[in-house]
């Protein structure tokens, strides 16, 4: 897969009182792309809960370039950009454009997988690892 993006619409409650986006919703925008990519690729909040395993974010950070504001047309990808090969931990990074070509935020997150059961870090069954892979890799990615 070369490219995984979603296209998103700003919302009135999204914004403000400067009349562009809530800081806090850009890193919302970032988990919703993740869990559409997840769940279209079977790891669905039910898979998650049978295997006893859910995502956890150890660093999530933004660095915001151009603002947000109603009416602009918003588009957040999604790259991998390190991970295990046992898909245990791994960093993310999402790009947020507007109005097609303009970058207005870059998000990038490291995470794991948690036993649920356990509270403690997991490694997740195979067929996670084999939707890991078709997560698009970032011009920088490495095995960590």
């Amino acid at each position: 897969m070369h490219k995984y993006s979603k296209s998103l619409e700003v919302r009135w409650a999204d914004l403000d009182p400067n009349f562009h986006m809530l800081h806090s919703r850009y890193y919302d925008l970032g988990a919703f792309v993740r869990m559409c990519f997840l769940v279209e690729h079977g790891i669905t909040p039910a898979v998650m809960q049978q295997n006893h395993i859910g995502p956890i974010i150890f660093r999530e950070e933004c660095v915001f370039k151009k603002e947000i504001k109603f009416g602009d047309k918003v588009e957040v990808s999604l790259q991998l950009r390190k991970g295990r090969r046992d898909s245990s931990r791994w960093s993310m990074l999402h790009h947020i454009t507007i109005n097609g070509d303009t970058l207005a935020a870059i998000i990038t997150i490291d995470g794991a997988w948690m036993d649920t059961h356990k509270r403690k870090l997991a490694v997740p069954p195979d067929s996670f690892g084999t939707s890991f892979d078709l997560i698009p890799k970032s011009e920088d990615f490495e095995w960590i």
